[in-house]
């Protein structure tokens, strides 16, 4: 099955990077419902995340820097989650990071240029 860059965010890096902002959120004191209603997620969903049943990616140390980064902005003011969430994503699209996680799920050209 061929697969959009898009949807490789939809079903692979969206719920890696919701996976890694509960984790941090969670290590930095907060309660599972807590992290739950910065993140605007179920409780379950969370538990999920924290129980890595969803979210399959490790990502490298610099998205693990900017995840932790976004984690301190989203408990200073929850209501940028969705923000800190859309520029990480932002952030794996520019540095080309997406081609790798593509190219594990799916198979991509070498030469392939289509999201750049």
């Amino acid at each position: 099955m061929k697969f959009m860059p898009q949807e490789i965010e939809v079903r692979y890096v969206i719920p890696s990077l919701r996976k890694e902002l509960s984790k941090e959120l969670h290590r930095l004191g907060h309660k599972q419902k807590d992290v739950a209603k910065l993140l605007d997620l179920t409780p379950s969903a969370v538990s999920q995340y924290l129980k890595n049943k969803r979210g399959t990616l490790n990502f490298n140390s610099k998205v693990q820097k900017e995840i932790k980064s976004s984690s301190k902005k989203i408990i200073n003011n929850p209501e940028v989650a969705y923000k800190e969430l859309f520029k990480l994503t932002k952030s794996i699209r520019d540095s080309k990071e997406i081609c790798n996680i593509h190219r594990k799920y799916d198979d991509v050209p070498k030469k392939c240029n289509i999201c750049f």
